[in-house]
């Protein structure tokens, strides 16, 4: 149930990339026979991930990940505008590519203005227009926050950036395969799209560039994807992401209602059964696989390998499992504490999560909260902040 970090290769997926190891292993940009199969399925697979989001094939540039479409998109446009002006709009709880983005841009003499959001993860549109100044160039957001969940407000935000002549970037990671993405009604200048994230393979993703856009390379060589991003193409990973695209547009309405609906029971009855547990995200406005819960009393980190000790594999908000043991910026952004952050829980349904692992997951949360609630200095007790910490730093070193 950790959906959000890996998904598996969806079989069909994985029956079309095998040819393009073997047989069909030549170079697109090869003139003879051996490139000219590899340069057609080059092009097929364009159209399939164009036709999932409304755009044109010459508006899509495959890449090598979300992380490289977010530095093409968004340092592409700085650089290739910065005679325009050196300003950029974001939120507090972007995906940590883009905030790294952000910060290396800052370094180089852009200003970066990060927007709150509300307790939900929701950014305002009117508070977005409101940080527009002469030397706004681009506004970038995730479509929807892949930690909480919450689906932010694009058409409104991308209205606003369009009536003031200033590009939107969105990252589109988390949602393309689970909620309609149009481009074109929802005034989106640039998306960045990932395979993995859709059961494709690892290693390959996609950006969307709407035509007449022009932004600078960032990796030269040898022209290849319409001169923007040089490197012989990755074609078993294209040929296996065109078909997740394909997959994903006939699948997306039945798999977002089953997954709506196991996520609506997981998250009633743990809320239910669970005393002092809470939703992070909005409460409807979410991923239809997304479960991201806190509980008062009890550690992420304990809570997580509890519940991979009993075979489900899961993700925390906390990031004790790293050498900080800093909480997750995204929950301190919608105004929870440490400690609540601490206590957090993200569940991540997909395409092959049933009904009755939905059933295990409830019964084993409730009693594996239950059980660390029992042994933990945290519940019922009056909490010492600075000396939990202390407590949180000394079990990281001992691990």
């Amino acid at each position: 149930m950790d959906y959000a970090a890996a998904s598996p290769i969806d079989p069909e997926v994985i029956a079309a990339m095998l040819p393009f190891y073997r047989e069909k292993f030549g170079n697109p940009s090869s003139l003879h026979s051996a490139g000219s199969e590899p340069r057609k399925a080059l092009e097929e697979s364009r159209e399939k991930v164009a036709r999932l989001v409304s755009a044109k094939n010459t508006e899509i540039y495959f890449t090598g990940g979300a992380t490289e479409s977010n530095n093409l998109a968004v340092k592409g446009i700085a650089y290739r505008n910065r005679d325009k002006g050196n300003h950029i709009i974001t939120t507090d709880i972007e995906h940590i590519s883009t905030v790294n983005i952000c910060k290396d841009l800052s370094k180089d003499g852009f200003k970066i203005s990060y927007l709150p959001v509300d307790k939900y993860g929701m950014a305002d549109p009117s508070k977005v227009e409101s940080e527009i100044t002469k030397n706004t160039i681009l506004i970038t957001l995730a479509h929807a926050n892949g930690e909480i969940g919450t689906i932010q407000p694009v058409k409104e935000i991308g209205r606003i950036a369009r009536d003031c002549n200033i590009m939107l970037h969105v990252d589109g990671t988390p949602s393309l395969h689970q909620v309609p993405i149009n481009v074109q009604d929802e005034n989106i200048d640039l998306l960045t799209m990932s395979s993995n994230d859709m059961y494709g393979p690892k290693g390959v993703g996609g950006l969307y560039i709407r035509q007449g856009i022009k932004i600078e390379s960032i990796i030269q060589g040898g022209g290849q994807e319409m001169g923007l991003r040089s490197g012989s193409e990755n074609m078993p990973g294209i040929v296996g992401f065109g078909k997740a695209a394909e997959l994903a547009t006939e699948r997306m309405h039945d798999d977002s209602n089953r997954l709506r609906d196991m996520r609506d029971r997981l998250i009633k009855l743990v809320l239910a059964s669970v005393p002092e547990s809470h939703l992070n995200g909005h409460p409807t406005q979410r991923l239809p696989n997304n479960v991201h819960l806190r509980f008062a009393g009890i550690e992420g980190e304990a809570l997580l390998l509890s519940l991979d000790g009993k075979g489900i594999n899961a993700a925390t908000g906390s990031a004790c499992s790293s050498k900080t043991l800093e909480p997750s910026h995204v929950l301190m952004a919608i105004g929870l504490n440490e400690v609540e952050a601490h206590g957090s829980l993200l569940l991540t349904l997909g395409r092959w999560n049933t009904d009755e692992e939905v059933n295990y997951a409830i019964n084993t949360v409730q009693e594996v909260v239950s059980r660390l609630r029992s042994m933990s200095p945290l519940w019922g007790k009056n909490l010492d902040l600075e000396q939990w910490k202390k407590d949180m730093e000394q079990r990281g070193h001992e691990h």
